[in-house]
């Protein structure tokens, strides 16, 4: 039989491992961030409504500007933020990680650097490898916050063509404020005088924070990107529906390397169904965020050193041991409960679920902590 590297790959994807977190049969699953609560069923109802209306044009390709869904997703975006936009500001795909592919297919590329602060969600390096864009880790501090000053030095020697910012990051749940982004962008634009450099956003968990977007930040700044997605404050994980705002010359340069009708009829139905049902959506969104802060107290008086979040995750640890964050995840799952290990060193992460299962989460945990004291 044929092995992968049998095959005439690129060089840059030879012992590379695909993205994805273990899907095992247990009881407890809080390892992928997903929304807990299943759609209301006024809500399923009117997706089938509004998909059913798709499906007799199915044999049409769908709207391939998905111009209808940008206007209220705009829409959703000047509610929640208080910030105005436009369609033409707007951008969709399928998942925030085509949006993330898009941007770098544009904006990236063979001789082109991206930049990002690691620890940090991982695909922002998947996907720079898989467009041939070379990447760099920039510093953090012990607190997993962005090191301001250490940064800019970066940015100013390497010279970046694309700066990622995850906030809330993932997987420590820490938000960045708007000083850190408009520093970032300066220096970027300082470093790339010519034509200036991306900076992108990665906003995934804005709806769980407690401070506001950076969205009001896109005025006068043409090259700043706010990505975001529906699949977690709308819980729509299966949806596969992300989206950015920016400059309308930003949502023109990622249409230059968009597929043709990238976007479903199927989604774009299931999508502006959702969106017709977004006060009830961010009412689970609210018992998340009290739950959420549950798991920070009862981690912490478990004796767990604990990340502040401001998303719908929870970063714990610190098991300093070699092997000891692996051998908690096991002693968790033993117990019926799968969170994730995304080898930070001495650190794991834990979606916030539905009060039963967070209880049955900190339960144990404090049985798991029991042990290690004794």
């Amino acid at each position: 039989m044929t092995a992968l590297d049998d095959l005439p790959i690129r060089d840059e994807l030879r012992g590379e491992t695909p993205y994805g977190a273990p899907q095992l049969d247990v009881p407890v699953r809080l390892n992928t961030n997903e929304n807990p609560y299943p759609l209301p069923e006024e809500l399923v109802a009117r997706i089938a409504e509004r998909v059913g209306e798709a499906a007799r044009t199915l044999n049409r390709y769908p709207d391939r500007d998905a111009l209808t869904l940008r206007t209220e997703l705009a829409g959703y975006l000047t509610r929640v933020t208080g910030h105005e936009m436009g369609p033409r500001e707007v951008w969709a795909a399928n998942g925030s990680n085509e949006v993330l592919q898009q941007l770098l297919q544009a904006f990236g590329g063979p001789g082109r650097t991206a930049l990002g602060f690691e620890p940090s969600y991982s695909m922002h390096a998947l996907i720079a490898r898989g467009t041939g864009t070379g990447w760099l880790s920039g510093p953090r501090t012990a607190d997993f916050r962005i090191d301001v000053a250490a940064a800019v030095r970066t940015i100013a020697e390497r010279r970046p063509e694309v700066v990622f910012v995850c906030s809330p990051n993932n997987p420590t749940g820490t938000a960045v404020d708007a000083d850190t982004v408009r520093a970032l962008y300066d220096a970027a634009q300082a470093a790339r005088p010519e034509r200036g450099a991306l900076v992108v956003v990665d906003e995934a968990y804005e709806e769980f924070s407690h401070g506001p977007s950076l969205l009001p930040l896109l005025d006068g700044r043409p090259t700043l990107v706010i990505s975001r997605t529906m699949s977690k404050a709308f819980g729509a994980a299966g949806l596969r529906l992300g989206y950015l705002a920016a400059d309308p010359a930003v949502v023109d340069a990622v249409q230059l390397v968009r597929l043709p009708y990238h976007l479903s009829a199927v989604t774009q139905a299931t999508a502006l169904a959702a969106l017709e049902h977004t006060d009830t959506l961010l009412g689970f969104v609210g018992r998340l965020k009290e739950e959420r802060d549950r798991l920070v107290r009862e981690l912490r008086a478990a004796g767990c050193t604990v990340t502040d979040s401001d998303a719908n995750f929870v970063q714990f640890g610190l098991f300093e041991e070699e092997g000891g964050a692996h051998a908690v995840w096991e002693a968790l799952l033993e117990r019926g409960v799968l969170v994730r290990d995304n080898g930070v060193p001495g650190w794991l992460r834990v979606t916030t679920g539905t009060p039963a299962e967070n209880d049955a989460f900190l339960d144990a945990v404090r049985a798991v902590m029991k042990e290690r004291r004794q």
